[in-house]
């Protein structure tokens, strides 16, 4: 069994797990899950043990924004069509 890291840690890491982000963000680890399962949410896979790995910064950016769209009311294919069109946007 691996133990947490400090919120301290977390905070200043590039890369989270799943269960991190949890902490980071309040959102279930179901949720986070199926955004991920659904391709809303990327992450980047470590060789050696397998763990999916979120890059902070723009995982929590992705959590917030999907979590406005669906306040918004917007549903889950709506929300992937509105990341996927941020996403092909040219950086300004």
């Amino acid at each position: 069994m691996s133990r947490q890291r400090h919120m301290e840690v977390i905070e200043s890491s590039e890369f989270v797990t799943i269960g991190e982000l949890v902490r980071l963000t309040g959102a279930r680890y179901s949720t986070l899950k199926f955004y991920t399962e659904e391709g809303m949410l990327p992450f980047e896979q470590a060789a050696e043990n397998l763990t999916r790995r979120y890059m902070r910064a723009e995982a929590i950016e992705r959590i917030t924004l999907i979590k406005q769209l669906k306040t918004a009311g917007q549903s889950i294919p709506q929300i992937k069509e509105t990341i996927s069109q941020d996403l092909e946007k040219p950086a300004a």
